[in-house]
């Protein structure tokens, strides 16, 4: 089983020819609303993967509540441990520009009261092999504890930080698995800057003093991660993105799945990288999630 702690928003989102610079104003050219949040989206994806997932967090009271977890229940996501409280639900204000790259400013709402209660909810219904899935959308009291208790019940930890917080390496070291993008990595290693060269070289030695499974998302140039003494890579897909905004959840999502459902670790790398690469092909974050058809085809097409 797969259990996500973490964020649940609703997304704003208004697509634009460019992002404005600070101060500026730009005109915009559509406007959606989609069902967000990290949490929520590696939920969905880890579910859309053939994954069982329970979904532990909380919505506000306000009519955003029930659309923000619509795509979790279409998708059989326990939401039992999901629980309401008053006042806003998280949201997300979102500017995706006419290249598929994004701004984003997100507003905590009711995932700002996640708290230990929260994360032992999340444990209590865990077994030693199942997997808890984290992001750092929630306070990091709640993902500290749950990373403490997982250590202490067996449970593997995926941990991807993001989005990057003044906590983010600390609570790093207590994950089994490591998730970061480029930027992220760099914060992680401690350099800034690194080339090819110099950021393979980091993660194997980080990962050698740390004995964890640390992975690194590339965008198009797939991924690369540091297991049991070596690099493993996987390709993405080559597309034309239109939004990019949910390709980091999707792949966090996917590799839970294949690796809950027991997949070689390098099975599951690739099967995720091609769901983010699909995710990439729609607006919005959980309506581009791929579901796992999407992804075989694209494998053996």
């Amino acid at each position: 089983m797969i259990t996500v702690l973490g964020s649940i928003n609703m997304d704003l989102i208004a697509t634009v020819q460019r992002l404005p610079a600070p101060g500026e104003t730009v005109s915009g050219n559509a406007f959606a609303t989609a069902a967000g949040g990290k949490g929520a989206n590696q939920a969905l994806a880890a579910g859309r993967g053939g994954g069982t997932v329970r979904m532990v967090g909380a919505v506000g009271s306000d009519h955003f509540a029930e659309p923000a977890l619509a795509h979790l229940t279409a998708a059989g996501v326990d939401l039992s441990a999901v629980r309401t409280v008053e006042g806003p639900t998280g949201t997300a204000l979102i500017l995706v520009d006419s290249g598929g790259e994004n701004a984003i400013a997100v507003v905590p709402g009711a995932n700002g009261e996640i708290g230990e209660t929260d994360a032992a909810r999340a444990l209590g219904a865990m077994a030693a092999g199942d997997h808890l899935l984290l992001q750092l959308e929630i306070p990091s009291k709640a993902t500290r504890a749950a990373l403490k208790a997982a250590r202490e019940g067996g449970v593997a930890s995926v941990l991807n930080i993001a989005p990057l917080t003044d906590d983010a390496v600390d609570l790093a070291a207590d994950a089994d698995i490591v998730i970061a993008n480029e930027t992220e990595f760099e914060r992680l290693a401690g350099a800034q800057g690194m080339d090819k060269s110099a950021r393979e070289d980091a993660l194997l030695e980080l990962h050698r003093k740390s004995r964890q499974t640390i992975i690194v998302t590339l965008g198009a140039d797939g991924v690369i991660a540091a297991r049991e003494g070596a690099l493993v890579r996987a390709a993405s897909l080559p597309v034309d993105p239109v939004d990019t905004v949910g390709a980091g959840d999707t792949f966090c999502g996917y590799l839970a799945a294949g690796l809950d459902r027991g997949e070689p670790f390098e099975t599951a790398l690739r099967h995720a990288a091609v769901a983010g690469s699909l995710a990439c092909l729609k607006s919005g974050a959980q309506p581009a999630i791929p579901h796992r058809s999407d992804v075989e085809a694209a494998l053996n097409g």
